[in-house]
């Protein structure tokens, strides 16, 4: 037993070395050259229990199946939900950014931590005392994205970050983009605890919805946060807070949107009998009192998930769930898709996702914008 312990510390030091002498050509070791350590059955035990314990980090290599250049101390790129892409050597990676400014309490307790989230230019509504501007078809951005003193539109925006993004990310990003749609919207009226806003998020971004809503979210109760309930979505949503319903419901209408409230009551409409093709609103409430007397008040329908059971109820992360995805089934049967973006409105939520694809995309996009104003570049 004794020798064995040995051997092990042996082999463990004799790949410790190796590991240094190769660190700057190889970034993990495979399981074969963990083998090839040595041909006898205990150092094969040995790499047995590599395999075993991942703490220890070791990986298959795969072959890059390109490369990518970077423009030294501007540009790095985000590994975070990027599942089988593979980085060559020259490239510079950052790491996610899990900071306490990004957990979903944090992000809804300050406006403008949130209205940082979104980088193209957003439409303006102006209240000219009674009424917002109407808009034929409601879509936020502008095809414009500021830097410095200048503009430069989607496309320049696309040309410029592209070359930094992996080649199956940016397939999943078109892939996402195709599917968004403004139509439908999410509105969270009153929840406190962010567990279940979370998880709202997170459904609304795997069913397409890009636009949601939060009105009084309190932020002061003690709720406990876990980041890890939305997976990062709220990232990727194009989020608005309200400080009060009849505020958020009146800009919601002067966009074109029919409101509908979530109640329990005589005057509901079943969820399976709405057209879903109509611009809508959906509203969930509070987890203890529901939707509040004010937005049932303001409100252009009610609607209800029939209930076959003994509860009459669902818990309201749940339910939105449940709306949002019935919404996406009958809009694909009405439309063939709940993705309705045209295509420069496509192209201009493209150019939105890659700006928030990691923090060096802005430093990209800004140093394209000087490169092409002939600004002098900075030494790097």
């Amino acid at each position: 037993m004794s020798a064995c312990k040995t051997l092990v510390r042996t082999s463990l030091s004799s790949l410790e070395c190796k590991i240094r002498s190769r660190r700057r050509k190889f970034s993990s070791i495979s399981l074969g050259n963990i083998r090839s350590i040595s041909a006898n059955s205990s150092n094969l035990v040995f790499a047995s229990f590599l395999s075993r314990n991942r703490g220890l980090g070791f990986h298959l290599n795969r072959d890059p199946s390109r490369s990518y250049g970077c423009v030294q101390g501007v540009i790095s790129l985000e590994t975070s939900d990027c599942v089988g892409e593979n980085v060559t050597s020259n490239s510079v990676l950052e790491l996610p950014d899990d900071s306490v400014k990004e957990t979903v309490k944090e992000l809804l307790s300050n406006n403008d931590d949130v209205a940082r989230l979104m980088k193209m230019e957003r439409r303006s509504e102006i209240d000219n005392g009674s009424q917002f501007a109407q808009q034929s078809r409601w879509f936020p951005y502008l095809d414009k994205f500021k830097s410095g003193s200048m503009f430069m539109n989607s496309g320049e925006v696309i040309d410029a970050i592209d070359p930094y993004i992996l080649d199956v990310r940016k397939e999943r990003i078109r892939e996402v983009v195709k599917n968004r749609s403004y139509s439908v919207c999410l509105v969270i009226e009153g929840l406190t605890d962010f567990g279940n806003v979370s998880a709202a998020f997170r459904s609304a971004d795997a069913l397409g919805f890009q636009s949601v809503h939060v009105v009084s979210c309190d932020s002061t109760k003690r709720y406990k946060d876990n980041r890890h309930v939305s997976m990062g979505a709220e990232k990727w949503l194009d989020i608005e807070l309200w400080n009060s319903t009849k505020e958020c419901f009146k800009v919601l209408k002067s966009r074109g949107y029919r409101i509908a409230t979530t109640h329990l009551g005589m005057d509901t409409v079943s969820i399976y009998e709405m057209d879903w093709s109509c611009p809508t609103a959906i509203v969930v409430g509070n987890e203890n009192s529901g939707i509040s007397d004010e937005a049932l008040e303001l409100s252009d329908l009610h609607c209800s998930i029939p209930m076959k059971g003994m509860v009459d109820s669902f818990n309201v992360s749940v339910a939105a769930g449940i709306l949002m995805h019935h919404a996406v089934c009958d809009r694909v049967s009405r439309l063939g898709s709940h993705g309705d973006l045209t295509l420069e409105e496509s192209q201009i939520l493209l150019a939105e996702f890659s700006l928030r694809h990691s923090k060096s995309a802005i430093s990209i996009a800004h140093e394209h914008a000087k490169r092409k104003s002939g600004w002098p570049m900075p030494k790097l």
